[in-house]
């Protein structure tokens, strides 16, 4: 299987699509402003004690406090809190953790006040990111990823990846990193570590714990504040996912693409060569067919094989889809026959729907009705293997008496969504247009708005390719008056993805310009 990774950046936003055999099975949409990624380690601050819920209230700087379980403190909690307070008094000393000494671990059906107090300054890690009305969900069982490992502070567990499955590969590792392991670190060997060599694993290992030590450097007692951030999405993607079935890597920025490659370099130098920049005047998402997959594929109705299709609904609750046979139904085979056909090929499609649109929590499953206890278990390990490539922890349970499949999925982003049912440019939804005669003359008062009140030297006007090829027919064209007639660089680009009378103006920057 062929693996690509196609990365549109913009002013305002890094889109991230995951190709496998040319299909889009994920897209990671990250802000340029956000915060709170999964991974991020921040200096809090209790605001609540909520004994209720055996949980406590967090200030980590989002608008709505961060929530934070009495279960999620982990068993080292107190020998991090006691870690914190040095480093913060100490000021610019840094104590070696395999130097510290652990204090006992907190009982595991404790209460949260008998371990925090309101006001307490606390070290704390996102789990789950902000989802809907809801702050961060947070731990504070420490831990810093890397390629091949997963250092945590405080801990002296070494556990293997369970995808690794040769025992003497396992031993193997097992040994290799008791024997480099600085002391009072426990590690988690991830699978692309199988095979590799001891220098690899001893040098990443140095570099998580030096970036550990280096974040408690002028550590100062002022929450909120970041403390170490994740990787962004892109390098946090290939790092987790790099692997030989990865052929490219395409971005269309240069500054992110230099550090993409410069990541690359200092992980797996031998693949530096799958980094490339797309440089093209069309689009990148264009140019590799992701727009028509994305307004496809993020719909209501999910179109699959041969008239068969899917009906995704989402609730507060839980999300719901429905498996239709469309016009299957009418085909000569028996019923039976017709609904397992159907139903494999569904299985499949919802397990890229999951990921694509990463929807977590409960997922009810309503298949087609059948009667043969086999089919069923079929279905049933069939949407097992489906769903083995999906990073998320995820459980399955089988088909119920009412034909009905729950998966649970872990949620730590809120769901990816793409609105893919355009308003009506002309009438913003009103069912009322002005004549279409003045259409140009109003895209002509926008030419001369943007070149006298900002004097822009260029100006890019996307346009639907109906009416970019209106503009630019006959060699006296509409495009060429304006260009006469202003005296500046004014260029015209259709795009797919622009509705039929909508336009878009961008500054020789690429930066949108707003009316």
């Amino acid at each position: 299987m062929s693996k690509e990774l196609v990365i549109n950046s913009s002013s305002s936003e890094v889109v991230i699509a995951l190709l496998e055999d040319k299909n889009l099975v994920e897209l990671n949409k990250e802000k340029n402003n956000t915060n709170f990624a999964v991974g991020d380690i921040y200096l809090g601050k209790v605001k609540k004690i909520m004994p209720g819920l055996n949980a406590a209230f967090i200030d980590v700087g989002f608008e709505k406090d961060a929530f934070l379980h009495y279960l999620d403190l982990g068993h080292q909690f107190r020998s991090l809190d006691k870690y914190v307070k040095l480093a913060i008094e100490s000021k610019n000393k840094t104590f070696p953790v395999s130097k510290f000494h652990l204090e006992p671990d907190i009982d595991k059906n404790g209460k949260i006040q008998q371990v925090l107090s309101e006001g307490q300054t606390i070290m704390v890690q996102v789990a789950k990111e902000p989802i809907s009305t809801k702050g961060p969900r947070l731990a504070s069982e420490i831990s810093i990823a890397g390629r091949n490992l997963v250092l945590i502070p405080f801990s002296d567990k070494i556990s293997i990846s369970q995808k690794i499955s040769d025992f003497e590969e396992r031993d193997r590792l097992r040994k290799l990193v008791q024997s480099i392991k600085p002391k009072n670190f426990g590690v988690i060997v991830r699978t692309v570590a199988e095979n590799k060599r001891v220098a690899d694993l001893d040098a990443e290992l140095r570099g998580l714990v030096e970036k550990w030590e280096g974040a408690f450097q002028n550590l100062k007692n002022k929450p909120p504040k970041l403390v170490l951030g994740e990787l962004n999405r892109t390098t946090a993607i290939l790092r987790d996912m790099l692997n030989a079935d990865f052929n490219n890597v395409y971005l269309n920025d240069k500054v992110l693409f230099a550090e993409t490659r410069d990541y690359i370099k200092s992980v797996a130098p031998d693949r530096e060569k799958i980094i490339k920049l797309y440089d093209r005047s069309q689009p990148i998402f264009e140019h590799f067919g992701l727009e028509k997959q994305i307004k496809a594929l993020f719909g209501k109705t999910v179109a699959i094989q041969k008239g068969a299709y899917l009906v995704i609904e989402h609730t507060e609750a839980l999300h719901v889809i429905d498996v239709n046979s469309g016009n299957r139904s009418q085909s000569g085979s028996n019923q039976e026959e017709n609904a397992i056909d159907v139903n494999l090929v569904a299985a499949k499609e919802i397990a890229r729907q999951l990921r694509l649109r990463d929807m977590g929590g409960i997922i009810v499953i309503d298949f087609i009705d059948m009667h043969d206890p086999e089919n069923k278990q079929k279905l049933y390990e069939k949407m097992k293997e489906f769903m083995a490539s999906d990073r998320a922890k995820h459980h399955i349970l089988p088909l119920s008496k009412f034909g009905l499949m729950q998966i649970t999925r872990q949620r730590v982003r809120p769901e990816m969504s793409v609105q893919t049912v355009e308003r009506c440019p002309s009438c913003n939804g009103s069912g009322e247009v002005t004549p279409s005669i003045l259409f140009v003359d109003e895209l002509e008062n926008h030419v001369r708005w943007s070149l006298r009140k900002y004097r822009y030297k260029k100006v890019v006007l996307t346009l639907h390719p109906y009416v970019a090829a209106y503009l630019n027919k006959g060699f006296f064209s509409i495009h060429f008056k304006w260009r006469l007639k202003y005296l500046f660089r004014l260029s015209i680009k259709a795009s797919n993805a622009t509705a039929f009378l909508d336009y878009h103006f961008y500054d020789q920057k690429g930066d949108k310009i707003f009316f």
